[in-house]
């Protein structure tokens, strides 16, 4: 997935750089398809796994930024001869992008395919047409793309913003929450639980911890919708404390009116003003479906939907 606008931003604030990206990964390999890096003279963003593979491929970079603008295709195997001992390959794409390229294929580019961006980095073969006919399809059902490498040209999905969902407990509630977003574009979800074989019913696109949840939410970036439904009332207590010491989008707890007066006078004693705790919702979902759990995950959904925009789940069109 590329970033075109910290891609532009790059360029205007520290003139041509070097972008280089996983177009392809076979085997064990340090990072997978569509990792990417920016280069410049003298500094990195990103990286596309360390050792002597990104060490090698940043000096070929710099080379490049020195020699003008190009493009670059090397496919290279992992192992003794390069001192990883993954042992798998990658295929690299390093492209020189300035003011002048960026405006010509980004800026005044008029694309056949809405959010995917394809350009010939190899060869001069036309865009072939099965190629074509595929990402009309994923463009038709809202499907997001995989990077690729097919016939020399380089596809990428353009970035866009997905939605973190933590849910805290695979619970009744938690279990159908995590099934009604699993396969919904734009959201990507987490759930937490100590109870190992309710993580396993899950569906499989969701990420799943055993770690306790306080410690998976603390890892979570402060754009992300927390839902809170542990079995464990005190513990649902303590995870709303320390939400609340910590940015999100939105924190959802689930419980009766009752539950949540009791809660208010515990977090206003723990020191939370009450603006604060306004920031939590709870009951969640819309009681006007009622308190079966797939009811409650549909008006939780419909309630994260009216905030944040729906994307797609990746798929490769090769």
């Amino acid at each position: 997935m590329i970033d075109l606008s910290a891609l532009g931003d790059a360029i205007e604030a520290q003139g041509p750089v070097a972008r280089i990206v996983i177009a392809g990964h076979k085997g064990s390999t340090p990072r997978e398809t569509g990792t990417s890096m920016l280069v410049f003279a003298d500094r990195c963003v990103g990286t596309i796994g360390g050792g002597r593979l990104e060490f090698d491929a940043v000096s070929r970079a710099r080379q490049m930024l020195a020699d003008g603008p190009g493009i670059a295709v090397l496919r290279q195997p992992l192992g003794p001869a390069l001192g990883q001992c993954c042992g798998g390959s990658v295929t690299l794409v390093t492209e020189i992008w300035d003011a002048a390229r960026y405006r010509d294929q980004i800026d005044a580019a008029d694309w056949e395919f809405a959010g995917i961006f394809a350009r010939r980095v190899e060869g001069d073969a036309a865009f072939p047409d099965r190629l074509r006919r595929r990402l009309a399809s994923a463009v038709n059902r809202s499907a997001e793309v995989a990077t690729q490498l097919a016939d020399g040209w380089l596809i990428e999905q353009v970035w866009r913003e997905v939605q973190p969902v933590f849910i805290y407990g695979a619970g009744h509630v938690g279990a159908a929450l995590a099934a009604v977003l699993a396969p919904m574009p734009g959201f990507k979800v987490h759930v937490a639980d100590v109870r190992q074989d309710l993580l396993d019913a899950l569906p499989d696109s969701v990420l799943r911890s055993a770690d306790v949840s306080h410690q998976v939410m603390a890892s979570a970036p402060a754009g992300a919708a927390h839902f809170i439904m542990t079995p464990d009332h005190d513990y649902d207590l303590e995870l709303c404390h320390r939400v609340l010491q910590q940015r999100f989008a939105y924190a959802g707890l689930i419980g009766s009116a009752t539950k949540w007066a009791r809660f208010r006078k515990r977090l206003a004693a723990l020191g939370h003003a009450p603006a604060e705790i306004d920031m939590i919702e709870c009951p969640i979902g819309d009681p006007a479906l009622g308190k079966h759990p797939q009811a409650i995950a549909v008006g939780v959904v419909a309630r994260l939907l009216q905030g944040f925009g729906a994307q797609a789940a990746q798929e490769d069109v090769a």
